[in-house]
């Protein structure tokens, strides 16, 4: 994840953890535990997140905006939400994993204060070497993301098994 080194919850970030390059260890299993991710949710990763992602809805950069419409700040879009699940799964898979699947379903919304706390499991691993993660994501409000992700980790190059 090339630049992500210096953005706030990533490698040497303020509320990291060393998720990277685990999955092509010996003895990936069903059952195994992602490490914990923090990332705190601040308005700069919102908004940033919002225009990264061409999603110009004021209820993610205007906070008077998102009060009108009913919700007490301005709060994360899924595509932020969608590359942070990716992020979290390819650190772990290591550089050079290939992302097959992420399918997310949002729960309660990310506001700016808070800290998504990025968990996951492995829930199979096929013989050419995909391996599928539960992974979830939480916050101060509750479950604010469930998704299913399909990754090849480096090493594992779609041909052969993760051991």
């Amino acid at each position: 994840m090339t630049g992500m080194a210096d953005a706030p919850g990533t490698a040497g970030g303020p509320g990291t953890a060393d998720v990277s390059g685990t999955a092509d260890a010996p003895g990936t299993a069903v059952g195994e535990e992602l490490p914990p991710l923090e990332i705190p949710v601040t308005r700069t990763l919102i908004v940033s997140g919002a225009l990264a992602s061409r999603d110009h809805q004021d209820v993610h950069h205007d906070a008077e905006a998102a009060r009108e419409k009913g919700s007490p700040d301005i709060f994360m879009n899924i595509l932020t939400t969608n590359g942070l699940v990716g992020r979290y799964v390819a650190e772990w898979a290591g550089a050079g994993a290939e992302l097959r699947r992420v399918a997310v379903r949002l729960g309660v919304p990310n506001y700016p204060g808070d800290t998504l706390t990025l968990r996951g499991r492995v829930t199979s691993v096929a013989e050419d070497g995909a391996v599928e993660l539960a992974v979830t994501g939480t916050n101060g409000l509750g479950s604010h993301v469930t998704a299913t992700v399909t990754v090849v980790p480096a090493g594992g190059n779609g041909t052969e098994a993760v051991r």
